[in-house]
């Protein structure tokens, strides 16, 4: 299961097909990020790079040229160097590399002086994110510099910025898209089944962690798409909590946000369950309204509805179930209208996903809320947190709860991707039933 040469191939073609008469667009591929001293991050490709080439090697540039004789896809990558290969690892070359990605040309990435210069001769616009590469970006300056006072030319070109191109094409994933992010979602559910399984009083935040990311690189996906968050009781009220080195207690509930990065493409589930296997009279009223609202959002991803209505949808329902637990008083219509709900629920109900997990596309079109389509895929995720501090009734304080599955919009309709999540209360008090603690608990 993996994205094929002809799909790559056909997104350059897109976005060289969507640049303006005269263009040219450079991708950079990231760098590898230094961790202390000489020993560095695992290397993980730039995700323009990687949506455009599949290539997965540093020091490399993407030149998409229209129009150009001699091929219009330009790959500059590093050289074969047996010595270095020996400690790092294969390279590919310029030969094998474009063969591989069904490139027109390669060269060596030590030739982009030599060459880059006289591709940018005589174009009026370059499409190039400026400031994620500064290395790059003074690069580019001082090939534009000469341009410029280069006598009898035309002078340089204008520099444009590309990821509103290239991120409208992100935006809509293919049936290989798809199918490798529900790929990434069932991973991401048996390793929450997993968690749930572990999860008892006296266990740490770690090892819940630990469960998590052993069931991601046991299905091959190595690492995941964003640093796991698994807050135990009031942990839970911190957006990004991320330490998770606390000690599970007794009575407490335990909110987990983790997904895995299976291929490129991203998953990002989140359950909310109890450390000793059963919630509270309290802890499943709450979560009850929070389970009812996502599914409320749910039902409102379909094609012609626009962004904003699954959250509108979300927000009506928590602060009607609010209202009812007596958290919030007044007319839900009016506390509403008033935003008396982001005491409790301060976020929107999800954003897009892809090989990012928080993943590129504009969420306004000239100001309006974008119409939903088939082949976008998002998180629906809405969240109740009540600080501990609130003035509430006591067994209410304390308490966050977050429930987010991955949606993708087909032409059918919505799918959930990772609805193999536990999340109704009696799936999750059964699924953690399972563990040998709640066994013999119970």
């Amino acid at each position: 299961m993996s994205i094929g040469k002809a799909e790559y191939a056909r997104r350059r073609a897109r976005l060289i097909a969507s640049l303006p008469e005269g263009g040219l667009a450079i991708v950079p591929a990231a760098r590898e990020q230094l961790r202390s001293r000489d020993t560095f991050f695992p290397f993980r490709q730039d995700s323009d790079f990687l949506y455009l080439t599949g290539f997965k090697e540093p020091e490399a540039l993407l030149v998409l040229v229209p129009g150009r004789v001699s091929g219009e896809e330009i790959l500059f990558c590093r050289e074969r160097n047996a010595e270095r290969e020996l400690w790092d690892g294969p390279r590919l070359g310029p030969e094998r590399a474009a063969d591989e990605c069904g490139l027109c040309d390669a060269f060596p990435i030590g030739d982009l002086d030599d060459i880059l210069p006289g591709l940018l001769e005589g174009r009026e616009r370059i499409y190039y994110t400026m400031g994620r590469f500064p290395q790059l970006d003074r690069r580019l300056q001082g090939y534009l510099k000469a341009i410029e006072r280069a006598p009898g030319g035309g002078g340089a070109p204008e520099m444009v910025d590309l990821d509103h191109l290239l991120h409208e094409l992100r935006l809509y994933k293919s049936a290989a898209e798809i199918r490798l992010m529900s790929r990434a979602a069932e991973i991401s559910a048996e390793a929450h089944r997993r968690a749930m399984k572990r999860c008892r009083p006296g266990v740490f935040e770690y090892q819940l962690e630990a469960e998590i990311l052993h069931a991601f690189a046991d299905a091959g996906a190595r690492e995941p798409a964003y640093p796991s968050i698994i807050g135990g009781g009031s942990n839970a009220l911190v957006m990004h909590y991320c330490s998770n080195h606390m000690a599970l207690k007794n009575g407490d509930l335990v909110l987990v946000d983790a997904g895995c990065e299976y291929r490129g493409y991203a998953a990002d589930v989140t359950r909310t369950y109890p450390v000793n296997g059963r919630f509270s009279g309290a802890q499943r009223a709450l979560y009850e309204v929070v389970l009812a609202a996502q599914l409320a959002a749910i039902e409102q991803v379909r094609s012609g509805n626009h962004w904003d209505q699954p959250h509108m949808a979300s927000v009506e329902t928590i602060t009607r179930g609010l209202v009812d637990l007596g958290l919030l008083k007044g007319d839900p219509g009016e506390l509403v209208e008033s935003g008396a709900y982001r005491r409790f629920y301060m976020h929107r109900v999800g954003h897009w996903l892809g090989m990012d997990v928080h993943d590129v596309g504009d969420y306004r079109v000239h100001g309006q809320w974008r119409q939903l389509e088939p082949g976008m895929v998002m998180t629906i995720e809405p969240g109740v947190y009540i600080p501990e501090d609130a003035d509430v009734p006591a067994q209410f304080r304390g308490i966050g709860i977050r429930i987010e599955d991955d949606v993708a919009l087909l032409k059918e309709g919505a799918r959930v991707l990772s609805e193999a999540a536990p999340k109704a209360v009696a799936d999750i008090e059964h699924a953690m039933g399972q563990g040998e603690f709640q066994e013999a608990l119970w």
